[in-house]
């Protein structure tokens, strides 16, 4: 570890992420435990996006927007996993001070770009279920390409600004992180200068592009459910919900681990047990989110048997 000395103080350049280093018997079997973990993640994110593009029954809003997801989690899992297996198979647990911070923007980017799309998915399906007259003309496929880029560009400009204060603090010794990636709450305890504008910054910032899509989610889903209730017939119902139960689930799974980890999390009987909350957050999420999708959804499947079928086909063929 490099050190620069000033005074009493020595500002660090590197930070060691503790993660699961109090468990040294264990590495071997969780390095294979998210090797796994990553391999069905990309492979699950990765097929549902290559079953929206090529397929062309998935070409409606939903499954763009189910496809946006996919590259989402795929891209999320990416700024974590890989970092983590390192760690576990080499010992090396340092990380260099803006490495850190440039994690965590992306981190913190592709977590506020899913909020937005989370929320435009929950308003597509307020559109197809209590709007289903006016949904084609209100949900084309200009209106979703732009809804889709400016979710992304906002996702990532919603943590540009305290992300620049952050890069501009001083880091001093201790420079362990106890967790196994970097977050914005343990980075900012590393810091020998005042965090308190920058705490601010970042809590502003998280409540104007967490809170504003969670509020629009909800009251998508109570218009939603108030209207598949009023449906007469059970098959009506059943038929409704199933359109809109598989984005529920996710919705569910999402804010339920969002708010352990940045809200109960912070509590002294639950602090312990922030990694776990963080594993199932930042790790398991985009994990389950594909299987959920691919396992409830009739359509998906379909799509998965044709690609299926294709490929036997080709390959048949190709021996021949």
């Amino acid at each position: 570890m490099t050190n620069i000395h000033e005074g009493n103080q020595s500002t660090i350049t590197k930070f060691i992420l503790l993660g699961f280093g109090d468990l040294p018997q264990l590495h071997i079997l969780l390095f294979l435990l998210f090797l796994v973990i990553y391999i069905v993640t990309m492979a699950g994110n990765i097929l549902v996006i290559v079953l929206v593009v090529t397929d062309q029954h998935l070409h409606t809003p939903m499954y763009f927007f189910l496809g946006n997801l996919s590259c989402l989690e795929t891209c999320c899992t990416s700024t974590i996993l890989p970092r983590v297996l390192a760690s576990l198979l080499t010992g090396d647990r340092s990380i260099s001070v803006m490495g850190c911070i440039t994690q965590f923007y992306f981190f913190g980017s592709l977590a506020g770009t899913e909020c937005l799309l989370l929320s435009v998915m929950s308003y597509d399906r307020y559109l197809a279920i209590c709007k289903p007259l006016h949904y084609a003309t209100r949900m084309n496929g200009r209106l979703c390409l732009q809804l889709v880029v400016g979710l992304w560009i906002g996702g990532f400009m919603s943590v540009s600004i305290f992300i620049f204060m952050l890069s501009q603090l001083k880091f001093c010794a201790p420079n362990e992180i106890d967790h196994f990636f970097c977050d914005f709450h343990p980075i900012t305890k590393l810091s020998c200068t005042d965090t308190h504008i920058v705490e601010a910054a970042g809590l502003i910032s998280c409540a104007m592009f967490t809170l504003p899509p969670f509020v629009l989610t909800v009251a998508s889903y109570v218009y939603i459910i108030s209207n598949i209730m009023r449906i007469p017939s059970t098959a009506g119902r059943q038929k409704a919900f199933s359109t809109c139960s598989s984005h529920l689930i996710v919705v569910t799974i999402y804010y339920g681990t969002l708010i352990l980890v940045y809200l109960l999390s912070d509590s002294d009987a639950l602090r312990d047990l922030n990694q776990v909350f963080s594993v199932f957050y930042g790790v398991l999420t985009p994990l389950v989110n594909p299987l959920i999708y691919s396992l409830r959804n009739k359509e998906v499947k379909k799509a998965l048997r044709k690609a299926l079928l294709r490929s036997f086909v080709f390959f048949r063929n190709s021996n021949f």
